[in-house]
């Protein structure tokens, strides 16, 4: 290990703009979209489809906005170099803090589902012991692939990613002709307030495109690379999931109650096969998903050692790996002890709610970027300037005032324990 204070220079820039939009899609295609068309038709029935689309055209304005404030860095943090860059340290400390509390409860719950998907498999895993040690290998294995070095967990996330796109892709495709594209046209509005409760339920499938800021410090030419690969991710995810929903509402109008929506369409349209093919899916789009977050998590507490924020034990550096390999270590740690105690249930609440917050955090920090820091040719630009951005402000807010007193709650709990901690970083970084 090298004892050196946490420094990008210390890492390996091996993401390419193909890894880049990897990391966003698997940020972002997880479990939500293989539950959330059942809620969807549930909520809105054929007028479903528009709400995955108003979903898209607000989560690609935040995008852009990201985007546009991606152009300007190319470290290691993403939200927290924006936010520390803008409003300082101690906003930056609690906007890395809030996302990373968010996305280790997101390792934990994932490893149940992956194990709870296996439990057909052998019903030894529904509970017990054999479950809390299936749990426990699967998180420890994605931990040492991730210790291992940035190109062995990209490797990985490549495969991955074909394996969970290849099912939904299929899916679309197979039930296409069979679109009620009348009955989607002439379905009617819903209520404004039943709109944003559904969206904010709905934004759960769109929310971790913001993976693939956090590892700029690791990715070939960020400033350009990032923008690009991030807005076309963005905009295929929210096309793909529209069309889902219109084959999704078309083909099961009476899926509203349906625990896994998904799998009981390929059923209908393909048989036995198409809905093990779905099954299969869901567990890869699983996995994927929380590699992801164990890929960019631990370079969160990296970013925060290295603005002294978080103890320097974080921003250590293995030599030979050149990975941040305390905080990948430390985040697979705390991810067990969540998954395994089953602990995590109510950190889940904060996801959806924690991620809109730092959404705001970060376009609010872009008129102070736009200011404070030199342009430079061919970088990637907002047409309107900051018109984009102040919707997507507005937009976000909006959503967020849809959320529970309890998830406030929660995140005022967050905040308050990750002051204690942030006074002590300062005063021993200080000494």
């Amino acid at each position: 290990m090298t004892a050196k204070s946490a420094s990008d220079a210390l890492l390996r820039r091996e993401i390419g703009r193909v890894g880049v939009a990897a990391i966003a899609m698997n940020g972002v295609v997880g479990s939500g979209i293989f539950a959330l068309p059942a809620v969807a038709i549930a909520q809105a029935g054929y007028f479903s489809p528009w709400l995955f689309l108003l979903c898209g055209v607000l989560i690609l304005s935040v995008a852009l906005s990201l985007a546009r404030a991606a152009s300007f860095f190319d470290v290691t943090g993403g939200p927290i170099v924006y936010t520390t860059h803008a409003f300082g340290r101690f906003v930056g400390f609690h906007t890395g803090l809030l996302i990373y509390v968010s996305r280790v409860a997101a390792i934990a719950a994932s490893a149940n589902l992956i194990v709870s998907y296996a439990v057909p498999l052998s019903s030894a895993l529904e509970s017990g012991f054999p479950r809390a040690i299936a749990i426990a290998a699967y998180i420890t294995a994605a931990t040492l692939l991730n210790a291992m070095g940035v190109r062995a967990g990209m490797t990985v996330l490549y495969l991955i990613s074909i394996l969970k796109l290849a099912p939904l892709l299929l899916l679309i495709v197979i039930g296409f002709p069979a679109i009620e594209w009348a009955r989607v046209v002439d379905s009617g509005l819903i209520a404004p307030t039943q709109l944003g409760q559904s969206m904010l339920v709905l934004m759960y499938a769109f929310i971790g495109f913001e993976f693939s800021l956090i590892a700029a410090g690791e990715t070939r030419n960020a400033k350009a690379t990032v923008p690009r690969a991030l807005i076309g991710t963005v905009i295929a995810i929210a096309l793909c999931y529209a069309l889902i929903q219109l084959v999704a509402v078309s083909v099961g109008p009476d899926l509203g109650n349906s625990a896994s929506p998904l799998v009981e369409l390929a059923r209908r349209l393909t048989g036995a096969t198409g809905a093990i093919a779905l099954s299969l899916g869901a567990i890869f789009s699983i996995g994927g998903g929380s590699l992801t977050s164990l890929l960019t998590a631990p370079r969160l507490t990296f970013a925060l050692a290295r603005d002294g924020t978080l103890p320097a034990w974080f921003g250590i550096v293995n030599e030979r790996t050149r990975t941040p390999a305390n905080s990948i270590l430390f985040c697979g740690a705390l991810s067990l002890a969540l998954a395994v105690g089953q602990q995590f249930v109510w950190l889940v609440l904060l996801s959806t709610s924690v991620r809109l917050m730092t959404y705001a955090l970060c376009i609010a920090a872009l008129p102070k970027i736009e200011t404070s820091l030199p342009k430079e040719p061919g970088q990637f630009a907002l047409p309107g300037g900051l018109v984009i951005p102040a919707c997507g402000f507005l937009l976000t807010i909006w959503l967020l005032s849809h959320s529970s007193m309890e998830s406030f709650a929660i995140m005022g709990v967050v905040v308050a324990l990750g002051s204690i901690v942030y006074r002590a970083s300062i005063r021993r970084s200080s000494t």
